[in-house]
């Protein structure tokens, strides 16, 4: 199946026409984007085609280079932006909201983790050439293993998952040196022999996002690009701060506004069945016109709309935390990383547990007839149990728990 995925008003045939200058503009672009996903996502999703098209789309939209440095063509927005796109995007489409999510934080990486120089080189190319950022970076899989051949490192091994796979222009990837414990990040090219997919994605939801399985076998790098590190009379060397360990605050943070996003696609999906199609209950003393007048129905969205708010709030405050340590990367302090780690934590499990009961309950306010397949109000639960999976949300209860109760703050590792 080839996605329609026809630009809407205000583009033109090869692309959108023009490119906003404001986080709100941005922001309306994102829902824009949105809109023409959700259009044909459960189409979309039963087919489980590769996303190429909708790739594209996030392309010709500016959307994948809206954190790119506005010099080299990019949007130059902040991550308080970007994660409200993601939550936008995610309500049309939550696979697509996941991909735009996940290569946001690769695209940051080298800001993560490099040297200024790599930093310079890969934003103005990844920004002027629109690289789509892919991940083969799975904790839960044995690391890859670096052979070090002088000015060459050379990456072999296999991942279970990795996101973004086919539909991406670049893969970063994460392994460690043969007999050390050090860790290299690279970013490299997809599109080579070294690297193999599976295309054995096939789950319950996210369904789109192309997050199989790949074999690395043989992709050489320099040790130039190596992400963080720097010749030294010794060798190589890396340097590490505090700084490097934000990517899984980043990408946690990633999940709760994808979460959210999703949450918000049901419930908007759910009320416009509810006012077309839904029909008032005839046994019952208070016989209503139309199910938009019952009590319980407006009790029902009453209640989820004031949890989603709620939940937002929290993922704004999150947001803030983030920006703060944004400012002053070079001397942000454990300190303030572990606390914007708990309120992410706290976030993240508000988001799951307030998405999951926005994607069950909507069925309540929309009736017997809208569980059919054709109406497609699954797919919000779907792609939502499935991506609340990624790590046990009891460990981010208890990571909560342990600064409530003992002002412990978590110590950085792949999951925290």
């Amino acid at each position: 199946m080839t996605a329609d995925l026809t630009a809407p008003a205000g583009t033109a045939a090869g692309g959108w026409t023009d490119r906003p200058t404001t986080p709100d503009g941005w922001l309306d672009r994102a829902r824009q984007v949105a809109t023409t996903l959700a259009a044909d996502a459960v189409a979309r999703d039963r087919a489980l085609a590769v996303p190429t098209e909708e790739v594209r789309l996030l392309k010709e939209s500016g959307l994948v280079t809206l954190l790119g440095p506005v010099e080299h063509g990019g949007a130059g927005q902040d991550w308080t932006t970007a994660l409200r796109v993601i939550r936008a995007v995610s309500a049309g489409d939550g696979s697509i909201g996941q991909l735009l999510g996940y290569h946001y934080l690769w695209f940051w990486a080298v800001r993560l983790v490099g040297t200024p120089e790599q930093i310079a080189v890969v934003e103005e190319q990844a920004t002027r050439e629109q690289w789509f950022f892919g991940g083969a970076v799975n904790p839960r899989d044995a690391d890859l293993v670096i052979a070090d051949e002088g000015e060459t490192l050379v990456f072999r091994g296999e991942k279970s998952f990795s996101t973004g796979g086919r539909v991406s222009d670049v893969t970063v990837l994460e392994g460690v040196i043969e007999g050390t414990d050090r860790h290299v990040f690279a970013i490299v090219p997809t599109d080579q022999p070294a690297i193999r997919f599976k295309g054995d994605w096939d789950t319950l939801g996210q369904r789109l996002t192309e997050s199989g399985g790949v074999v690395i076998d043989g992709v050489r790098v320099p040790w130039e690009a190596a992400a963080g590190y720097v010749r030294t009379d010794a060798g190589w060397e890396f340097r590490p701060r505090v700084y490097n360990t934000l990517n899984v605050p980043l990408i946690q943070l990633i999940f709760v506004n994808l979460y959210l996003g999703i949450a918000e696609g049901a419930l908007a999906t759910a009320a416009t069945y509810t006012r077309d199609r839904t029909r008032p209950w005839p046994y019952t003393p208070d016989v209503k016109e139309s199910a938009s007048q019952e009590f319980y129905i407006l009790e029902t969205y009453g209640d989820l709309r004031a949890k989603l708010w709620a939940a937002e709030a929290l993922a704004e405050r999150a947001a803030t935390l983030i920006e703060a340590i944004n400012a002053h990367a070079d001397t942000v302090t454990p300190q303030e990383r572990g606390e914007a780690e708990v309120v992410i934590a706290a976030a993240k499990q508000v988001a799951i547990d307030v998405g999951l009961e926005v994607a069950t309950r909507v069925y309540d306010v929309t009736g017997a007839r809208a569980t059919a397949s054709s109406v497609g109000l699954d797919i919000h639960w779907r792609n939502l149990r499935t991506h609340s999976l990624h790590d046990p949300i009891a460990h981010k209860r208890a990571e909560v728990g342990r600064y409530a109760l003992l002002g412990e703050l978590p110590a950085p590792s792949w999951y925290t």
